[in-house]
């Protein structure tokens, strides 16, 4: 062979290659396959990059174990996988139940995007019981989607019983488990048909890489997901799985730290006389503890408190005037962060949190003591306007 054609067949990977504690990066679109027959043998050769190679397969079979799914198909973001495996189980002519506090982008997906095709899409109060809630369902009816808690008022749903009431008339049940992040609440143990997390947030932990997946048990589902992420063409980069599964040995580790702190600090602001209710369902006395406390090992960073009613100037100093706290969306970092939820509150049917603003805060790894400080800042630049 000529000098040229050398320079592009020379210094191929060592085969097999050297074991390290990481899944090896490959990135590659192109699949070499054995012979001829193998070409259009997708059900026994990997044959397009697409499909994930080695650090995309790594993680999947990780997140089936944190799951207890028999597969997991990944998603380039959260809300492609919220979206992905609705568009897999979803025809025209169906019907599709939503919870009210739902994320609001998967509320604008519905809203714009699948009523356009043909499904009917209803909300429902997160407060609806297992019997309330069937009893909306008609025969159109196809799919139930959960988001407990919800994430930014934090009703808790009673999703075990959800589920069995489902499945006993044959109607699909789907859930955001982002806040629990797939570690302190299995829902496919508790009867859930199909478990989405946003890995973007605890599961990637520094707030630096998208990725959703896609946790499902039934044989017929998984089918379903691969073909859905098949058909429309969605893939997940090597470097991006790489950083999803590394932040993944640590999530057990971060998370009890989110929970210490976050406990603390929602305990500290039941008792300031600015806060008018708590929304943490871990906490002793706020709304759907119990059921919290029935099916959750564990809570994360993630809770919400109202103010008192004041001026929305009072509202914003309030978070003007917080200097450790960042003020920006998304959740699951390191990094503590606040919002006022008041504009997103509004495309809700029960007209959102009451008079006072609802204010949700992301407790991140940094000390307590000086979050607290921070907050006591904040309460004192709200108090001035109050």
């Amino acid at each position: 062979m000529t000098e040229e054609t050398r320079l592009i067949h020379s210094g191929l990977a060592e085969t097999p290659l050297a074991r390290t504690v990481g899944p090896p990066i490959q990135r590659g679109s192109t699949v070499l396959l054995p012979n001829a027959a193998a070409l259009y043998d997708d059900a026994a050769h990997l044959t397009y990059g697409r499909q994930g190679l080695a650090a995309q397969s790594a993680l999947m079979t990780a997140l089936g174990d944190l799951e207890h799914a028999e597969a997991v198909t990944l998603y380039p973001s959260g809300l492609a996988a919220l979206t992905g495996a609705m568009l897999a189980v979803l025809k025209a002519g169906d019907e599709v139940l939503v919870v009210d506090t739902i994320y609001k982008p998967t509320r604008r997906f519905c809203d714009a995007v699948l009523v356009r095709y043909g499904v009917k899409v209803r909300y429902y109060a997160p407060s609806l019981g297992p019997a309330d809630l069937i009893a909306l369902c008609g025969p159109a009816t196809r799919l139930i989607v959960l988001e407990s808690p919800g994430s930014l008022s934090f009703e808790m749903q009673d999703v075990p019983g959800i589920a069995a009431a489902a499945q006993a008339r044959n109607i699909l049940t789907l859930i955001d488990n982002t806040w629990a992040a797939g570690l302190l609440f299995k829902p496919l143990d508790h009867g859930v048909d199909i478990s989405i997390q946003a890995l973007t947030k605890y599961v990637g932990g520094h707030s630096d890489v998208f990725m959703g997946s896609v946790a499902v048990r039934d044989r017929a589902l998984v089918q379903a997901m691969d073909d859905g992420v098949l058909h429309i063409g969605w893939a997940v980069s090597p470097d991006d799985a790489y950083q999803m599964l590394r932040g993944l040995r640590t999530l057990a580790t971060r998370m009890a730290r989110h929970d210490q702190s976050a406990r603390r600090i929602a305990a500290w602001l039941a008792e300031r006389p600015e806060v008018a209710q708590m929304r943490h369902p871990a906490l002793p006395g706020c709304p759907g503890h119990d059921i919290w406390r029935r099916d959750y090992s564990g809570a994360c960073g993630l809770f919400a408190f109202t103010l008192k009613p004041a001026p929305a100037t009072a509202t914003a100093a309030f978070l003007n005037a917080l200097k450790v706290f960042g003020l920006g969306f998304s959740w699951g970092g390191f990094e503590s962060l606040a919002i006022d939820c008041g504009p997103q509150l509004r495309c809700r049917e029960d007209g959102g949190a009451g008079d006072g603003a609802l204010i949700r805060l992301h407790i991140g790894l940094e000390d307590p003591d000086d979050l607290i400080a921070d907050l006591t800042a904040a309460l004192d630049a709200w108090r001035s306007l109050a």
